[in-house]
């Protein structure tokens, strides 16, 4: 009976934590592309992401240590986690400041950056055995055309040359191998020994890349102490933290959807903030680009209450004098 019980009021908890973890995710992920150019107008990008990093790895070591969930990390789980970290985040953050400094706006370096999903669900049958419903295919492809409409709004709105383009299209290429090397290790790590890792990983080899290039010393003004401290607590600890949270409980071509939402978010932002061009045909793209999310999580949730019924056991007829087997919570989550 208690199991009975149980199941139901686990799927009430994830039905509530799920979508408010998910709606996290899009703003803290959204924040750093624009605190990224408050951040880097008058200070050297690696100078930003050295001490957005150094507290962060230090105040996560401290944690894990004093949690004990370094006594249960295995070598495999370490040299696994950090090579993703390497993509995930070294490789990532370097592209995006890069992006964001050399003067390409925000909104393009998110929306660039916003073809990920697309990727990822052409890469997720080959590569991670995942198979991508039709429904879900037709929403990646609608969200594609708003941030294609959202860019082509953009365009125009920064000096950066062409080639610099190609900066936040490597940002996106690090975090996709990143995502499909976390899918494919069977070296399942806990979330803060996850963010440890990479982000101890990513402070080395800042360090030396600010080290040998002079840009080690911060200034003293408070606000880059702020702003380093906001990069810190919510692009980088809540955004990334959620990212493998939510990877293992609604699957990568889901949460790979949710990126869509960034683009436009992070282009009103810029809007506001920068005076960003934000046209009709960038409220178009935004439109689009929610459709095209809102279909893949309708997909999403029809299969997974269809999987939920195939695989659950007959019930035993109560006039046979059997009590009734519970049904069990089968419906695909990822990796738990």
């Amino acid at each position: 009976m208690s199991r009975q019980i149980g199941i139901p009021v686990a799927r009430m908890i994830r039905a509530v934590i799920v979508p408010l973890a998910a709606i996290g995710f899009v703003l803290a992920w959204s924040s750093g592309f624009i605190v990224a150019k408050i951040g880097t107008e008058d200070v050297p990008v690696l100078t930003v992401l050295l001490w957005r990093f150094v507290p962060l790895a230090v105040g996560l070591a401290i944690v894990l240590v004093l949690s004990g969930q370094w006594r249960n990390a295995t070598r495999a789980q370490l040299r696994s986690q950090l090579v993703i970290g390497l993509f995930a985040q070294f490789g990532y953050v370097v592209f995006v400041y890069a992006s964001v400094a050399v003067g390409i706006s925000t909104g393009t370096t998110a929306l660039i950056d916003a073809v990920q999903p697309l990727v990822i669900a052409a890469l997720a049958g080959p590569l991670l055995h995942v198979r991508v419903p039709g429904a879900q295919w037709l929403g990646l492809g609608i969200g594609a055309v708003g941030v294609f409409l959202i860019v082509q709004s953009q365009f125009g709105a920064s000096d950066a040359p062409p080639i610099a383009y190609a900066l936040p299209a490597l940002a996106m290429a690090s975090l996709i191998t990143a995502t499909i090397l976390e899918r494919r290790s069977p070296h399942r790590s806990p979330v803060l020994l996850t963010l440890t890792v990479h982000a101890t990983a990513t402070t080395v080899l800042l360090a030396v890349l600010a080290l040998a290039t002079g840009a080690a010393m911060p200034p003293g003004d408070t606000i880059f102490w702020l702003t380093t401290l906001f990069l810190a607590l919510v692009p980088t600890l809540s955004a990334y933290g959620l990212y493998w949270w939510l990877l293992r409980r609604i699957g990568v071509t889901v949460l790979n959807a949710l990126l869509f939402l960034v683009a436009p978010t992070t282009a009103v932002a810029g809007a506001l903030l920068f005076q960003e061009p934000f046209t009709l045909l960038t409220a178009g793209g935004f439109l689009l680009s929610a459709a095209g999310v809102t279909l893949v999580l309708v997909s999403d949730a029809r299969g997974r209450v269809g999987a939920r019924r195939v695989s659950a056991p007959p019930a035993a007829d109560p006039a046979d004098g059997a009590s009734p087997r519970p049904v069990p919570d089968s419906a695909p989550q990822g990796a738990r």
